[in-house]
């Protein structure tokens, strides 16, 4: 299971670095106040990539932390009563 698991990793590394070479055009990003920037396609994707998924994870933090402080509630429950039942 695990080589397959490195194989897959393989594969996925070797198309992300094909999509990589394939998008290494320098595309420029126009902001505000006449700002611009000129950067390899594949850098800017990868940067919106991860800030997208940085601003998702911050998002579901809420919804974690909410769980966890409900589970440890819930757990401290069942050990009074467990206690009470003995």
């Amino acid at each position: 299971m695990k080589l397959i698991i490195w194989l897959l990793r393989a594969v996925l590394f070797v198309v992300l670095l094909g999509f990589a070479i394939k998008n290494s055009s320098i595309v420029t990003l126009h902001f505000f106040l006449d700002t611009a920037w000129s950067l390899p396609l594949v850098i800017v994707m990868l940067v919106f990539f991860s800030v997208g998924a940085a601003v998702g994870l911050s998002a579901a933090l809420g919804v974690f932390l909410r769980q966890r402080r409900e589970l440890a509630r819930l757990s401290k429950e069942l050990d009074v009563i467990a206690r009470l039942q003995k």
